[in-house]
């Protein structure tokens, strides 16, 4: 049980620590750790709609429109209406957004290798099989109303 609690808690920690990292480094453009993974997400399919994105992010809808409000308002997305659906919209990276984007990405690699630090290329290979795994199981984790899980 010991090893299992310590499993959670290092994973909070580096969840926490990488955050705070990713906060601080991103600050000067005016994004956040909660925010730079919409832009990552467009940078690889732009055109996508809210609920799309919300899936690869992985966070509900709700969370979504904040931070899309938020990245619009700071000039990182655009919406277009979408053709086929009058209700629905069309997601866009700006160009100061394509900018920012190697910015980002350079800052997520620095924070892996300090996180992968000292690791050989078929520990940080296992690392991320496994840490993808769970984060698979971890869909299983979700509450479904008061006091009852999946």
């Amino acid at each position: 049980m010991g090893e299992q609690r310590f499993l959670i808690k290092s994973c909070a920690h580096i969840m926490r620590k990488t955050q705070s990292h990713l906060d601080c480094a991103l600050k000067k453009y005016g994004l956040t750790s909660g925010s730079y993974p919409y832009l990552l997400a467009l940078s690889d399919e732009e055109g996508i709609n809210l609920d799309t994105v919300s899936r690869r992010v992985g966070v509900d809808k709700a969370m979504s429109t904040r931070t899309i409000q938020k990245l619009m308002a700071g000039g990182y997305l655009e919406k277009v209406p979408d053709a086929s659906d009058s209700r629905a919209f069309q997601l866009y990276l700006t160009d100061r957004a394509r900018e920012c984007i190697p910015k980002i990405r350079r800052e997520i690699m620095r924070c892996i290798g300090i996180l992968t630090a000292g690791m050989t290329g078929e520990e940080k290979d296992a690392a991320a099989r496994l840490l993808g795994r769970m984060e698979k199981n971890a869909g299983n984790l979700e509450c479904k109303g008061k006091g009852s899980f999946k």
